[in-house]
């Protein structure tokens, strides 16, 4: 499995990823996500790392606080559960070590298993008082209605 940075031809690639991955949440009654970004937006990312040619994972990083944040992390159910996650984050926490940021921290749905179960397998804790950029991207997704869905939380795990 290699995990690579994006390339331009791969953005726009995404969001068919992002609404593959999207449709295992509908069973759970979560069925309108906000659209998913534009290749512009995701150009406009701090790094976007990619799993595949063409792309079967992707993670969309940013720096928040001086932490690395993953603000995206899709994997095409296509090809789930063969690490593809586990290697984003991998090479999420490996840019972020690269960048000098002490931690990698995210958004997620703190229980459905395959969001805040599966971060926390990989060295992520729940943050009980976020840093003011995390706090206002939890804040920001209230705006968006995402916690109408369940329990969002900031989780963190050092680099």
């Amino acid at each position: 499995m290699r995990v690579r940075r994006a390339e331009d031809d791969d953005l726009p690639l995404l969001a068919a990823v992002e609404r593959a991955a999207d449709q295992l949440f509908v069973p759970l009654g979560m069925t309108d996500f906000p659209p998913p970004a534009t290749p512009q937006q995701r150009a406009a990312a701090w790094r976007v790392l990619v799993e595949g040619r063409p792309p079967r994972g992707f993670a969309v990083l940013d720096q928040v606080d001086g932490a690395v944040h993953v603000e995206q992390l899709s994997v095409d159910p296509a090809h789930g559960r063969q690490g593809i996650g586990a290697a984003l984050l991998a090479a999420t926490v490996d840019a972020a070590r690269e960048a000098g940021a002490d931690r990698v921290t995210l958004c997620t749905y703190a229980d459905v298993p395959w969001n805040g179960p599966f971060y926390a397998r990989h060295g992520f804790v729940e943050v009980a008082e976020p840093t003011p950029g995390l706090a206002a991207l939890l804040a920001h997704e209230v705006e968006l209605g995402l916690d109408r869905y369940g329990r969002r939380a900031a989780m963190a795990r050092p680099v």
